[in-house]
């Protein structure tokens, strides 16, 4: 990994995407782009000058939390190893590893006290 800052996406859940894409888009000056996101719906994309800066999706079934919620993605190396060594360390897997097109592998782990951590190993560059 490099020097740069762990943290490489922001995402916020909501149950109501029109009203929070609304409110975040008015506040940050923020464009979206809605992508069909298959069984998920619609995944939305803010961006800032034409970029992509954070994105915003639905709870769905495996969505660890309650109601509307910002969350990080932090980058690991491997993520399936990382995900093995969770439950040594006294905390569980959320969230098995997966695939997400375009993207890469993403899995959610929670420490011995809860506190949840979404983790990416993102596609090679």
């Amino acid at each position: 990994m490099s020097d740069q800052s762990p943290f490489v996406w922001h995402e916020l859940v909501t149950t109501d995407q029109p009203t929070s894409g609304e409110f975040f888009g008015r506040l940050f000056r923020w464009t979206r782009r809605e992508v069909d996101a298959g069984p998920f719906g619609t995944y939305t994309l803010f961006q800032r000058d034409g970029e992509d800066v954070a994105g915003m999706m639905n709870p769905t079934s495996d969505t660890p939390g309650k109601g509307s919620y910002w969350h990080s993605y932090i980058a690991v190396e491997d993520i399936d190893e990382c995900a093995q060594r969770v439950p040594s360390l006294g905390g569980s897997v959320l969230v098995a590893p997966h695939d997400v097109p375009d993207v890469g592998r993403v899995c959610v782990a929670a420490d011995p006290t809860g506190a949840v951590a979404h983790l990416m190993q993102p596609l090679k560059q």
